[in-house]
């Protein structure tokens, strides 16, 4: 696998990684769930060089996570706003935070708190099944190949091995 081209292999983290794999894509998008929408700000609030800000945000609205509006013509100036396709990135950025919140605060507690607007209760994102609505966790889900699998992954040799009354892979 190569790192400049994982958008190309046959495996949705890789090319999820592609888009937001760095950790400055991963503060960008940070901000941009703040409601940060221009460069200044975005340069100000991550303390990020111009030259490397402008490159991540190049990607971002080239993978289609974030649109460029021009706000002021001259000089042209635009503000960088999540598309349906960044919006849905954050289920992933709030695992990230949870996962922070459990095993990164310090003694001082939770840097921020998330408030549901309906209910107005402070809340943990909680994964749960499509299906039926049970929490998941790691160890209550078994993978198998779909149909953008390649015949030759681990993942497919397993199930096949499961199929013939094998059980490798589970846990």
């Amino acid at each position: 696998m190569k790192w400049d081209a994982l958008e190309e292999e046959p495996c949705s983290l890789a090319r999820t990684v592609a888009v937001i794999g760095d950790r400055w894509s991963l503060l960008v998008l940070r901000e941009c769930f703040l409601r940060t929408r221009r460069f200044d700000d975005f340069q100000a609030s991550l303390g990020i060089t111009r030259h490397l800000l402008a490159d991540r945000l190049k990607k971002l609205v080239r993978f289609g996570v974030l649109r460029k509006i021009p706000y002021q013509e001259a000089p042209k100036r635009y503000e960088y706003i999540l598309t349906q396709k960044g919006l849905d990135l954050y289920p992933i950025i709030m695992s990230i935070v949870h996962w922070g919140n459990v095993h990164m605060a310090d003694s001082r507690g939770r840097p921020m708190l998330h408030e549901h607007k309906n209910c107005q209760k402070l809340f943990d994102p909680v994964m749960v099944c499509s299906e039926c609505g049970e929490p998941l966790a790691a160890k209550a889900v078994h993978v198998h190949p779909g149909p953008g699998a390649r015949p030759s992954s681990p993942v497919h040799a397993k199930a096949q091995e499961q199929a013939k009354g094998g059980r490798a892979g589970r846990r």
